[in-house]
């Protein structure tokens, strides 16, 4: 079946939500079932159309996983420009109970090489503020959502204890690392340029790991949607902070890409196979972090916008 005769509706049940980034637009472990239009959401239409999957492996298993490419499926929206709010909130109109996200990184540490791969438990915010990054920003509803650990620890626990020596490199002796530790941290920067070598010194001081320019508000927009939500991110150069070398060109982070999106989709295709035989418990209960909306809410209800709950039950069609 070609992808112009799939289905483009799905009344099924949603488990898993993947964001691909650079270098990573489709995983070979799926296998399409319906392919969703781009999704006109309150907050605007998503990136890229809407694939949704089973898992090739696992002829009995009843895990679907929906797919959206960040950038689309050409790579046509830049770091600013991606429709996060739309895309976020897709997945979670979806029933999806959990993200996925993969995103290349450039390194600020040398034990982090390029093809390895981190998971981040902390962010710095170098954005310029000019990114939407919540669903209430609207005035008649305020909501103020903790984010003090900004990813899923059960998340990126359950992809190391039982994933850490999935990843391979072929064109050398020198293996691929999956990093994790609870104060490996991400900065994110607005772009799309990549940074001075003074601005990565400074990254390096502030004690950045990784830096990459999509996390925000990716996973504060994960937040309010009540998603436990993990970033995978594959480092592909050293940035510009080491004195010895040339900045980081864009044929240096192409050329780490294509032995990355091997990896990614291998390790994506043991989590997948993982999940279809018995899907995680933080999966199940939503990691916490059900309910967790309602008590973030500051406006009195009488003082409630219509126009903005009328957006949110989007989200939360039982809420309000």
């Amino acid at each position: 079946m070609t992808v112009r005769s799939l289905p483009s509706v799905f009344n099924g049940s949603l488990d898993l939500g993947i964001i691909g980034g650079t270098g990573l637009y489709h995983l070979d472990c799926l296998e399409p079932i319906a392919v969703l239009p781009p999704m006109e959401t309150p907050w605007g239409t998503t990136s890229s159309s809407i694939t949704i999957s089973k898992f090739k492996g696992n002829s009995s298993s009843h895990l679907h996983v929906a797919f959206i490419a960040r950038h689309g499926l050409n790579h046509e929206y830049p770091p600013t420009r991606i429709p996060f709010r739309a895309n976020m909130a897709a997945l979670k109109h979806l029933k999806c109970k959990g993200v996925l996200s993969f995103s290349a990184v450039g390194s600020l540490q040398q034990h982090i090489k390029p093809r390895d791969f981190v998971l981040p438990q902390q962010i710095i915010d170098r954005t310029k503020g000019i990114r939407e990054s919540s669903y209430f920003n609207d005035t008649g509803l305020v909501g103020h959502v903790m984010f003090g650990n900004p990813f899923s620890s059960s998340f990126a626990s359950y992809i190391y204890n039982n994933f850490k020596s999935t990843l391979t490199n072929e064109e050398s002796d020198e293996p691929c690392l999956l990093h994790y530790n609870k104060d490996l941290t991400v900065v994110c920067m607005e772009g799309p340029q990549f940074s001075t070598r003074a601005e990565s010194k400074m990254y390096r001081l502030l004690g950045g790991d990784v830096i990459n320019m999509s996390v925000l508000p990716e996973a504060k927009l994960a937040r309010e949607c009540e998603l436990p939500y993990q970033m995978i991110c594959m480092s592909t150069d050293y940035d510009a902070w080491k004195d010895d070398e040339e900045p980081v060109t864009v044929e240096q982070v192409i050329g780490n890409l294509t032995n990355n999106g091997q990896n990614a989709n291998k390790l994506a295709s043991n989590i997948i196979n993982k999940m279809a035989n018995e899907l995680p418990e933080f999966l199940v209960n939503g990691d916490g972090l059900k309910g967790s909306i309602k008590m973030s809410i500051s406006t009195k209800p009488e003082a409630m916008s219509k126009e903005t709950l009328s957006k949110l039950r989007f989200l939360f069609p039982d809420y309000w």
